[in-house]
């Protein structure tokens, strides 16, 4: 059985409000961690950063919640799970929250808020992802010798009938369908797009983009493009070989695929029947894909 000694955590006091942890009972919240991504905010200052990036043509008599209290209330209410508005209605009163957005006081309500995220717009988003970059770069003390840029596209189901509602045949439901870059666990990219163009929409400016700034903070760096098959695109694989970005894709199967494959599937077939275990097989061999131009011609 531990010995557990400490009895209180101190945290960073909010005007005459006192915050601590402890195991005594009282006033009790089931959104503690709100708290520690308090201390975490305080540090990066990510949620300052991006509050003033957001243009606010509020008429200051009114103005009851500031941007940044807002933006806060959001990001961490999602952090914590309550991704729809609609949670605000109960989170605005919950004295955790209020502490953590900086507030001792009810915060926004989720009207307030739907009409906050609606004034956000294609600027905004570049402004946040720049952000996000720069700090990422920050959170190295030393230089990389690698970086591995992972390439996402998933869906996101949508409900009711917003504006952008696709049906996307591979995932077989109403989606939209963004677009994520990890380098590791670190989020550099979130793109939302509607699910009706191709999975590899914009990938390749927005590689273009984030390798020339890397480059212009590690000019040594190696950097590795890597996707499934749906970011197997000769375009991006030439500007890549031009730019000295090594990249790893899938390929979708086919006919002359399978055919090569043939005698390494075979004898991992022999080898599960003999092991009753998964095998992993690999070989490589010379593939060359005809690019076919097409045209069109119109009569008028």
């Amino acid at each position: 059985m531990s010995n557990c000694t400490t009895k209180n955590f101190i945290f960073t006091r909010l005007k005459k409000r006192n915050v601590i942890a402890n195991f005594d009972g009282g006033a009790i919240t089931s959104d503690g961690g709100a708290l520690l991504l308090r201390e975490v905010d305080r540090a990066l200052k990510l949620t300052e950063q991006v509050a003033k990036e957001f243009k606010d043509n509020r008429d200051p008599a009114y103005v009851k919640h500031s941007i940044l209290t807002m933006v806060r209330q959001r990001v961490f209410g999602i952090a914590l799970g309550y991704a729809d508005l609609n949670d605000h209605d109960t989170l605005r009163k919950d004295i955790a929250i209020q502490t953590s957005v900086g507030q001792d006081k009810d915060l926004a309500s989720s009207p307030t808020l739907c009409r906050f995220e609606n004034t956000a717009d294609r600027d905004l988003a570049v402004a946040i992802h720049k952000i996000m970059i720069e700090q990422f770069i920050a959170s190295h003390n030393t230089v990389p010798k690698e970086l591995v840029l992972d390439f996402d596209a998933t869906d996101d189901l949508v409900h009711g009938n917003p504006i952008g509602k696709y049906y996307h045949g591979y995932y077989k439901n109403y989606c939209f369908l963004p677009l994520y870059v990890f380098c590791g666990k670190k989020l550099l990219v979130s793109y939302l797009r509607t699910s009706d163009k191709d999975a590899a929409r914009h990938a390749w400016a927005i590689l273009a983009l984030l390798v020339k700034r890397l480059r212009q903070a590690w000019p040594d760096v190696k950097i590795i493009f890597r996707g499934d098959s749906g970011f197997c695109r000769h375009e991006m694989f030439e500007w890549a070989d031009k730019n000295g970005v090594f990249y790893i894709t899938g390929i979708a199967k086919n006919p002359n695929l399978t055919k090569a494959l043939q005698p390494l599937m075979l004898e991992a077939e022999q080898e599960f029947e003999r092991t009753k275990e998964k095998q992993c097989k690999f070989t490589e061999f010379m593939y060359w894909c005809k690019i076919v131009e097409t045209r069109t011609t119109r009569y008028w």
